[in-house]
């Protein structure tokens, strides 16, 4: 048996202190003797049970063997060249799923979460080796280890007997305590990123005495913005730079500072790191070029193991730099050629040059940011980096991101997810154009692009994804100042009608509704705007409407309940009382603080960006202001969606799963028959359609017989991707001669594959037919896929796909949000669809993409309802091994 051990990775400590994890190797024998030598015997007796002679030489020489021994795994976490613990499993070898574990840390180092830190590697790298149980026995005075177990997974059982407490952990927990881990690398990235985005004190290196250049436009900047804190030009021979005394290196600094802003030529930058590591700075952004992006990834390598040797964090290099306008910090650390207001907004750019026109944007429209961090090459410091220290961030009311690339984009699901719980998180990520085709073409990985894994992600984290930064800006102007819409109705006031309808077309594109107003509604509005050209929604106050009418209108509909966000329409003409109306429609919408809402200001040169205390955004178009309350109005319904739970699944046989897909891989892997396929999917007790395999024509009309007619006749071969246009399938057999026609065409096209059979299915009588599968993605994971099935799979392309982890209410939207979902809820009488077998169906077919990542594609085609549920009539499965691919939930830094 062959386990697979975990990579080795940089994570920071519960102080957001950088320290590496690593498998053991055999040169590790002497450093471990002497980390358990300097052990204080109390914590030895809590971890051998005892302090006989030789018990270091013995547990080092197990630690060291046990790797290559395939019976277990062990790991050191070391920081500053010292090893600081060891962790370790070990299977039983009357029991392989089941291993025993143990922990040490070294004294003085307790405190930091490093045995909770190895235990959460040791139990993520035991589940994905097929160990369905962790135990240790602990003494029962050992209180810190029994505080770590309970820490690490809430509620395990702990019995306790003749002073030792067993402790048990099922290869389950690892699913549920991902949102513990999630919380405590939260706020380990918090603490990390601190001395980067929230410093003290900073140091800039590079800046020319000339006063030209990056360097010198970053210290000018800083300067010229009323940094808050210290700053140190730090030049080799200058005296003053930008007013400031410079500093010729970093042992010259009078304390050692938080930041570092470097922008010297490529080559020097790793000298500059170094040295500034070796100061104590715990923050560096390199605004620096000429690396990974020019081809240089070595250089940009050793940047990112100079700052991790030094528990530094690293933004860039070739980045814009970074701001943070919160008034007792006010850092203008870039280069961007205008410093952007105070405002709410968190925004990080992969783009220098996306961000430059970000901020301008932000700035212009009076939206402001909060922060800004242009991420540059991502060498360390990423969007879910900057997820984690927003997530917690109070000056941060939304966050929006610009991503060209997902570094871990499964981690990113989870990280989003539980920020988007507490603020808006919007994105624009490019790339939306697929540029190759997946390897097997099955229906549901040919529909799986890279942008719908995107689309699947950011749906089921709340992410509120803009196609152009136009609209992420725009939406986020809504977002930041305004409440929440508690619905999709819209309400609309103007003094002109054409753009009142413009705006109600564009709320149907936009997902809003635009509410005809009962009777009492309408009379109310026609008694406060008795010149209304329109009293009805929405409300036409018709070119000559005075701010008085605007006053009244806005009043009145609002408190109608029956909107749920509100646009107001001005269109200037040379008559209008310009001033009098835009402070009526203030006033209005400022003394309705919990309606959402939007103003549309035309035919002005020089429009305000804002209106009233509430600071309403002012819009050039309808079709602008109502897409971005859309995009609100999403995001709010998904934050009041509940996010569900894991599903109890009862009747799954993962191990028997394991066992054939591993005899499967040994052969080969590849599409696999439609017997074997079925095997699998019996053990996750999802059901598929009978199939009868026959060798004659004989056979062939007896398994008709049993079936009762009509019957099916199918090829059952592997390589028969879409059988159906090869002739592989004939339907609607109603006697023993037809039988025998179709075996005869059948078996002609199956000749010449060993493993290729002749299957007799019967008839399935429904009219509905759907689709379900799972495809795996190297970057994304799994993805499972549920649709509009039979031919119509293709034609309508009406399918919905989620990422793992499923949760029940994720398999409950997925068919729901089908456009079709109506024909499987008894449409016009026809028969429904069972929701809850549906939902089934999803959950198991999550939890087998979860067990079995080595399912590249599975195809069920059609599946159909039955009196009792749902089944597969077909199916079709691809496998392959898994390489490395990102983990969503250890702690890990890139």
């Amino acid at each position: 048996m062959t386990l697979r051990l975990p990579p080795p990775a940089d994570a920071l400590d519960a102080d957001g202190r950088i320290v590496s994890i690593r498998p053991v190797v055999p040169a590790d024998l002497d450093a471990l003797i002497a980390m358990h030598r300097a052990c204080p015997v109390s914590d030895l007796r809590y971890r051998f049970f005892g302090t006989g002679r030789g018990v270091f030489a013995i547990e080092a020489r197990r630690l060291c063997g046990l790797n290559d021994s395939g019976r277990g795994t062990a790991v050191v976490v070391e920081a500053d060249g010292l090893m600081l613990g060891a962790a370790s499993f070990e299977c039983l070898p009357e029991q392989p799923d089941r291993a025993e574990f143990g922990v040490l840390v070294v004294r003085g180092h307790q405190h930091r979460g490093l045995g909770t830190l190895l235990l959460e590697h040791l139990a993520l790298t035991a589940a994905g080796n097929g160990v369905k149980e962790l135990a240790g026995q602990v003494l029962g005075g050992n209180h810190r280890m029994l505080r770590l177990a309970e820490r690490l997974a809430p509620g395990i059982p702990m019995p306790y007997a003749d002073g030792v407490v067993d402790v048990v952990m099922s290869a389950e927990i690892v699913g549920a305590f991902a949102d513990d881990v999630a919380e405590r690398e939260r706020a380990a990235e918090r603490l990390s990123l601190r001395p980067l985005l929230d410093p003290a004190s900073v140091a800039v290196v590079g800046a020319a005495r000339s006063g030209l250049g990056v360097g010198a436009e970053v210290l000018r900047s800083i300067v010229e913005g009323g940094f808050a804190g210290q700053v140190f030009p730090v030049h080799p021979d200058a005296v003053e730079l930008a007013g400031l005394r410079a500093v010729p290196s970093f042992a010259h600094l009078p304390e050692p500072v938080d930041l570092v802003v470097v922008a010297v030529p490529a080559p020097a930058v790793a000298d500059v790191l170094r040295q500034a590591g070796e100061a104590g700075v715990r923050g560096a952004v390199v605004v620096s070029a000429g690396f990974a992006e020019a081809g240089d990834e070595a250089a940009q390598q050793e940047l990112v193991r100079i700052a991790r040797a030094h528990d530094m964090r690293l933004v860039g290099p070739n980045c814009l730099g970074i701001i943070n306008t919160d008034r007792t910090v006010r850092l203008q650390a870039s280069f961007a050629s205008e410093p952007p207001a105070l405002g709410g907004l968190g925004l990080a750019s992969q783009s220098g040059a996306v961000g430059i026109a970000a901020l301008a944007h932000a700035t212009r429209t009076g939206l402001g940011v909060h922060a800004f961090v242009s991420l540059g090459n991502k060498a360390d410091v990423s969007g879910n980096d900057l997820l984690a220290y927003w997530y917690d961030d109070p000056g941060c009311k939304a966050v929006a991101l610009y991503l060209e690339s997902f570094g871990n984009p499964r981690k990113f699901a989870r990280l989003a997810r539980a920020v988007a719980r507490r603020k808006p998180v919007l994105a624009v990520k490019s790339g939306r154009s697929e540029s190759g085709r997946r390897a097997g073409l099955s229906h549901t990985a040919a529909a799986a692009t890279s942008d719908t894994a995107v689309d699947s992600l950011f749906a089921q984290s709340g992410v509120v994804r803009c196609d152009t930064l136009e609209q992420l800006l725009d939406t986020a102007r809504v977002l930041v100042d305004q409440p929440l819409p508690s619905g999709r109705r819209l309400g609309v006031v103007g003094n002109a009608g054409g753009v009142g309808v413009l705006a109600a077309d564009a709320a149907h594109a936009a997902g809003l509704d635009v509410p005809a107003l009962g009777e009492d509604a309408r009379e109310r509005l026609a008694e406060a705007v008795p010149g209304a050209a329109s009293a009805d929604n929405p409300v036409d106050l018709g070119a000559a409407a005075d701010p008085e009418a605007f006053a009244e209108a806005i009043t009145t509909l609002g408190a109608s309940g029956r909107v749920d966000a509100l646009i107001a329409v001005f269109a200037a003409t040379g008559t209008s009382d310009v001033e009098g109306s835009l402070a009526a429609i203030a006033d209005a919408l400022d003394a309705l603080p919990d309606l959402p809402a939007a103003a549309v200001v035309m035919g002005l040169t020089d429009a305000p960006v804002a209106l009233g205390a509430r600071r309403i955004p002012v819009f050039g178009f309808p079709e602008t202001a109502v897409a971005a309350l859309g995009r609100a109005a999403a995001y709010a319904a998904w934050r009041d969606r509940p996010l569900g739970g894991r599903p109890d699944l009862p009747g799954i046989d993962r191990a028997g799963a394991r066992a054939i897909v591993e005899r499967l891989l040994e052969a080969g892997g590849g599409w696999q028959t439609a017997a074997d396929a079925a095997a699998i999917l019996e053990c996750y007790d999802i059901p598929v359609l009978r199939a009868v395999t026959v060798a004659t024509k004989r056979e062939a009309v007896a398994a008709a017989r049993e079936c009762g007619y009509p019957v099916s006749v199918k090829a059952d071969d592997p390589r028969l991707i879409h059988k159906s246009g090869a002739g592989g399938v004939r339907l609607g057999l109603e006697n023993a001669r037809e039988v025998r026609a179709a075996f005869a065409g059948v078996e002609r096209v199956i000749e010449g594959d060993e493993r290729a059979a002749v299957v007799v299915q019967p008839m399935n009588g429904s009219d509905i037919e759907l689709t379900a599968g799972i495809v795996h993605d190297p970057l994304f994971g799994s993805l499972v896929m549920v649709g509009l099935g039979g031919v119509r799979t293709d034609l309508f392309g009406d399918k919905q796909f989620r990422l793992l982890p499923l949760t029940d209410t994720d398999a409950e939207q997925m068919w729901r949000s089908l456009e079709s979902a109506e024909l499987l809820t008894g449409y016009r009488g026809s028969a429904p669809v069972d929701p809850g077998a549906l939902r089934d169906l999803v959950s198991r077919l999550g939890r087998l993409a979860e067990d079995v990542p080595e399912i590249a594609e599975l195809d069920l085609n059609p599946v159909m309802p039955t009196r009792y549920g749902v089944e597969a009539v077909d199916v079709k499965l691809r496998l392959a091994r898994v390489g490395d691919e990102p983990d969503p939930i250890a702690r890990r830094l890139r």
